[in-house]
């Protein structure tokens, strides 16, 4: 999507203001150089467990790397606007992630402590490729269309249209479209700075 580009601009940009090598990223990350080498070059788009590893070193938001504008008051997200504002979050390194789109919802907030999705959810090609993810934080789901599957530790949660969940993101996840139907949640990540 339009917006993938402006993620490994902003995150070389950030990494050479602060002086850090990508080496560096890399050892205080736990990502490999590759990875980043490749986030940075738009070659692969990090899901969000690597990409919150990553403001972490760098000492910003997450949301920085999504920031278009630096709008303090509130900022609305109308419906037809979701289209052009899409991220996939993707790499390589996580086949497992390749099904899920997301849409900001505050991307032209800055300053904010909170990660707002509408996230539309394909449904996967293989189950074997579930590689559980985790990072510091909190997440909120809403399903608002279709059934989810949510690997959350050692529990499988099954939520459907109007269910949602709330859960603490260290543990490791996955969630996934339940079966071979699309479907669209709201998700809402919460990262401490």
């Amino acid at each position: 999507m339009g917006n993938n580009k402006v993620i490994g601009a902003k995150i070389r940009s950030i990494r050479e203001s602060k002086q850090l090598s990508i080496e560096e990223v890399s050892e205080r990350s736990g990502l490999s150089i590759e990875q980043i080498t490749r986030i940075e070059g738009d070659v692969d788009f990090p899901s969000l467990a690597p990409l919150i590893k990553i403001a972490r070193v760098l000492g910003v938001r997450l949301g920085t790397f999504l920031d278009d504008q630096t709008e303090l008051g509130p900022v609305v997200s109308r419906k037809g606007d979701q289209k052009a504002a899409g991220i996939d979050f993707t790499n390589n390194a996580s086949a497992g992630n390749k099904h899920m789109e997301y849409h900001s919802l505050a991307q032209d907030k800055s300053g904010r402590h909170i990660e707002p999705f509408l996230i539309d959810v394909a449904p996967s090609e293989s189950k074997d490729l579930f590689a559980l993810s985790s990072h510091e934080g909190e997440e909120f789901i809403y399903v608002l269309e279709g059934i989810i599957e949510i690997n959350y530790g050692k529990t499988t949660y099954i939520l459907e249209e109007g269910d949602s969940i709330y859960y603490d993101s260290i543990v490791a996840h996955h969630v996934h479209a339940a079966g071979d139907q699309k479907a669209k949640i709201i998700g809402v990540v919460y990262t401490p700075y």
